[in-house]
């Protein structure tokens, strides 16, 4: 394993996120298919992202044992995104989730990242189900989930929000 990765596939490296990938999350935050197809988390430092990564992902790590990961080239270290595991109060099971910054797009990393999560996700954590979340006009994450074998669930109301979003799910274990 590089450097303390959970995971590792073809090309790519997953790790936990620490407070030094703010930068990162910073950059993940402020991608404009991020903000178009999640929403403007309203974060503009370092300290506001690290504030937020306390509060959401160090948080499921504790409470959960899981949350998004840094996905990183193996040759050379370099962050593409994260991908990873969510929990949501509002959904019965974990849902998956993944964002690569513009200049990884079209390489296949979020897929590749996904298969690797989705393995984890029913071998370690022996879940039963998992859940995909995507944006009824992000065709493009539509297509992935569908790819990693997600099927469409229903329309669903996320508390807060004014839109409904597009539920997948599958089933990972009998």
């Amino acid at each position: 394993m590089v450097d303390g990765a959970l995971l590792e596939t073809e090309c790519l490296s997953l790790r936990r996120l620490t407070l030094d990938d703010a930068d990162l999350m910073l950059a993940v935050w402020n991608d404009p298919a991020f903000i178009k197809h999640v929403g403007d988390r309203g974060i503009g430092t370092i300290e506001e992202a690290q504030v937020v990564m306390r509060q959401g992902a160090f948080q499921l790590y504790e409470t959960h044992g899981y949350g998004p990961y840094r996905v990183a080239l193996k040759a050379t270290g370099v962050a593409v995104g994260i991908c990873g595991l969510f929990r949501r109060d509002n959904l019965v099971h974990a849902d998956i989730g993944y964002s690569v910054l513009p200049e990884f797009c079209g390489n296949g990393y979020a897929y590749e990242a996904s298969v690797a999560v989705i393995d984890y996700a029913r071998d370690k954590l022996r879940m039963q189900h998992l859940y995909g979340i995507v944006s009824p006009d992000n065709d493009v994450s539509k297509h992935l989930i569908k790819k990693l074998g997600l099927r469409f669930e229903r329309m669903h109301r996320m508390p807060g929000e004014e839109d409904d979003v597009c539920l997948y799910s599958m089933r990972l274990r009998d």
